[in-house]
């Protein structure tokens, strides 16, 4: 029942609204939401643990840049056709904007970010990453609303 219920619930019309001549992107702002919710839990998460105050916002500095490129990489390696392939574009590959970031890539080099970020710190990357975890998973929620958004993920 509860399953069937889900299914009916209907996937937006609408994703992307303009302010004038700005587009303001629902999966956009469900991917800066998950930022913010895994920047707070990982800080909250490491000030608990005795760790120093600023830590959560130093290392998304490093982390949420790398982060964004490794998703990007991730995302046109996997789906190298419209990029390479026959009638493709590479220069395409650079266009963020027009969709596609593979979370697996976003991960893995997000985590070197965190892991420089970290030793520039001078503190523990193993306890920062325990600190973090919870957030990061949050945060991958709040980006699949963002595929809801973007009619990628129905129910």
């Amino acid at each position: 029942m509860t399953s069937a219920l889900a299914a009916t619930i209907p996937s937006p019309t609408e994703g992307v609204w303009h302010i004038g001549p700005f587009p303001l992107r629902a999966y956009a702002l469900c991917i800066l939401l998950g930022i913010i919710v895994a920047v707070y839990v990982a800080e909250r998460r490491w000030v608990a643990r005795g760790g120093p105050p600023g830590i959560g916002l130093d290392v998304a500095t490093y982390a949420v840049p790398l982060g964004v490129i490794g998703g990007r990489i991730y995302h046109v390696i996997t789906t190298p056709d419209p990029y390479f392939g026959k009638g493709g574009s590479p220069i395409h590959a650079l266009y963020v904007w027009q969709g596609g970031l593979g979370i697996w890539g976003s991960i893995a080099l997000g985590a070197v970010g965190g892991y420089l970020a970290c030793r520039r710190r001078g503190v523990s990357f193993a306890m920062f990453a325990d600190c973090a975890a919870p957030g990061i998973a949050l945060a991958q929620a709040c980006g699949r609303w963002g595929n809801w958004f973007n009619n990628e993920l129905y129910g």
